[in-house]
């Protein structure tokens, strides 16, 4: 119980730091969208959270706009609903930095399985939803192991690739971390993401 407190007050500082902080690359980032493409700046996407509850997601958008509806919840390297300056942020994970609202509001932590669209939570196994008894995170084991996930997701049948070995070993992972999280591990699980991004 304190850890899950100790973690709330690093999730709400963390986020209102970093919201701030950043603030003006995020109206750099929002005015290169608007130029991009038509649309708004903001992706707000549907996932599953915690205990199965659903929630939007922050992002700042990086595909034409309507594209989660045209096409799988997940992207693979060459998809063609991904526009120029997309490409770019995504590439650098800048894309992600919104969910820094969700921390804020608590539907998501800094550390954390991520959040996966209700599309492919319905196949989870009973052992797998355990990954939905925390809140859904920025950063965990699987998206460093998979962060170049979609240079992994090729040829005809990526999707289903995708659903049979890459997300239940993303969520093997993640599992196996929550058996034994700790707070010092978390701010650890930071670190490595933190040099991974700017390695």
């Amino acid at each position: 119980m304190a850890a899950d407190i100790l973690r709330r007050l690093l999730d709400l500082a963390a986020s209102l730091a970093g919201l701030t902080l950043l603030s003006p690359l995020f109206v750099l980032i929002a005015l290169l969208i608007a130029l991009d493409s038509p649309g708004p700046v903001f992706y707000r996407g549907q996932r599953v959270g915690r205990h199965g509850r659903l929630f939007r997601l922050y992002k700042f958008r990086s595909m034409t706009v309507g594209a989660d509806r045209q096409g799988p919840g997940i992207t693979a390297a060459g998809d063609a609903r991904i526009t120029r300056v997309g490409r770019f942020l995504r590439r650098a994970k800048l894309d992600e930095l919104p969910q820094l609202i969700n921390v804020l509001l608590g539907d998501m932590s800094l550390v954390g399985p991520r959040p996966e669209d209700p599309r492919y939570v319905a196949f989870y196994t009973p052992e797998q939803r355990r990954v939905l008894s925390v809140r859904p995170g920025i950063t965990s084991p699987a998206s460093l192991a998979y962060r170049h996930e979609e240079q992994l997701l090729a040829g005809e049948d990526w999707e289903t690739h995708y659903r049979t070995r890459v997300l239940p070993d993303k969520l093997a992972l993640d599992l196996a971390y929550l058996a034994r999280r700790t707070l010092l591990s978390d701010l650890a699980l930071i670190l490595r993401t933190l040099a991974a991004v700017f390695a």
